[in-house]
């Protein structure tokens, strides 16, 4: 079974529209669109789809024997080409009775394993482009969070030169101001250059070029799971295409013991022959000139030690496996979504308790420290810890929330579905 990353950045994606970025609705692609988009154009997804469209014309022929043989014969001809008879000679190969229509079921089941490829390879191609998407409104959102806190430094600048000026404070807290206030524009640049970056990859996903424009829907909701832990395990026991490729492995495997037991039943060939009699000495009889010969032919098994019996024993062990592989992937899948699901209820939780109480709580906790250090109540630490504490809990909110949307991502698409239609 694949597995399923969650990449670090992703985890910052997004809360940014939640917590930064106007709640209106502003005209773009949101993510489905885009995931539409990709399906139509990304050129993976469409190879998968040909190889499906290859195997589903890899079942009639199973149905339709060998091509007959014809043979010509000039028989016991003089240097002058007098043959003494004509024979002209078809034969046929068939295989045991019902051999044909297991080998169809097989392919009929490989063609059905392909068109479950396609759909995974659709999937996960989903998860990677709202992944991408997400993680260009995280670059949105920490530009802006770091935006404001530009100019919560500029403003913490402001007042300790003035501090200074005044004598009221040393001058290291004017430096190191001045130092965090670099370090953040600093900061602000790489942010921009990781939003050019990622929708370079966002382009990569719908098969564009690079550089192109991405017009996108930047309203993002935090909604809980609408789907209780029990149902998201039983869907994704039922739905994930992994696991319904597995069990299709398996009858093909049961399958092919059947097969290989059936070699010891003979094939046979049918034959059938004309011969026209030329030279009086070659006639069966007198008088008679053209002779009709059938025959049918059984093959025997005499090598069946060798050859039959190690195809039954491989067929026996290949279908132990495809049974072993059915439940271990049985098992990771019921782990993977009862982790995920797990993960990002908390997550959402987390981002609740920093929006409703812990980002208010920072943001007054900096006002009453720049009031207080202004008045010289407390020292620029206090001030400089305060602001940081503003900054890390916007910060921490954008982390839970977007764990939340990116666990949700890696929910569906380790359950093989959508559980938001």
């Amino acid at each position: 079974m694949p597995t399923i990353k969650i990449g670090g950045a992703l985890m910052l994606a997004i809360a940014t529209v939640a917590a930064v970025l106007p709640t209106r609705a502003e005209a773009g692609l949101n993510a489905n669109e885009l995931v539409e988009v990709a399906i139509e154009s990304n050129p993976q997804v469409r190879a998968v789809h040909a190889q499906w469209e290859a195997a589903e014309h890899q079942i009639l022929q199973n149905y339709a024997p060998a091509d007959p043989t014809f043979t010509y014969s000039n028989v016991d001809s003089s240097k002058d080409f007098n043959a003494a008879l004509h024979g002209h000679a078809f034969s046929e190969n068939f295989q045991f009775p019902g051999e044909a229509f297991l080998q169809a079921d097989e392919s009929r089941r490989t063609a059905e394993i392909a068109r479950l490829t396609y759909e995974a390879a659709v999937r996960d191609l989903r998860a990677g482009v709202e992944t991408a998407y997400y993680q260009v409104l995280l670059d949105e959102g920490l530009i802006a969070i770091n935006g404001e806190n530009i100019g919560n430094l500029k403003q913490v600048v402001n007042v300790t030169q003035a501090q200074y000026t005044g004598g009221q404070a040393q001058q290291s807290d004017f430096i190191g101001a001045e130092l965090a206030l670099e370090q953040a524009q600093l900061q602000q640049r790489q942010y921009q250059t990781n939003r050019l970056n990622d929708r370079a990859g966002l382009n990569q996903l719908l098969y564009r070029k690079p550089a192109a424009p991405l017009d996108l829907d930047q309203k993002i909701e935090l909604k809980p799971l609408e789907i209780k832990l029990d149902k998201a395990v039983d869907t994704a026991t039922h739905a994930r295409q992994e696991i319904l490729q597995a069990a299709l492995t398996e009858k093909n495997s049961t399958t092919a013991l059947t097969l290989a037991e059936m070699e010891y039943l003979p094939n046979y060939t049918v034959g059938y022959e004309f011969d026209y009699f030329l030279q009086a000495g070659a006639q069966p009889m007198p008088g008679v000139t053209q002779g009709n010969t059938w025959s049918i032919g059984f093959n025997m098994p005499v090598f069946f030690w060798i050859h039959q019996r190690e195809d039954v024993k491989s067929a026996q062990h290949s279908l132990q496996a495809a049974r072993y592989s059915m439940n271990s992937v049985l098992s990771q899948t019921e782990a993977t979504v009862t982790q995920l699901y797990q993960s990002a209820q908390f997550a959402y939780e987390s981002a609740q308790v920093y929006s409703g109480r812990l980002i208010p709580l920072a943001d007054q906790d900096f006002k009453v420290a720049l009031v207080a250090y202004q008045s010289g109540k407390v020292d620029f630490l206090t001030l400089s810890s305060a602001l940081q504490s503003d900054y890390a809990s916007r910060l921490t909110y954008l982390q839970n929330a977007n764990q939340f949307f990116a666990g949700e991502v890696a929910l569906e698409q380790a359950m093989g579905v959508s559980f938001q239609k």
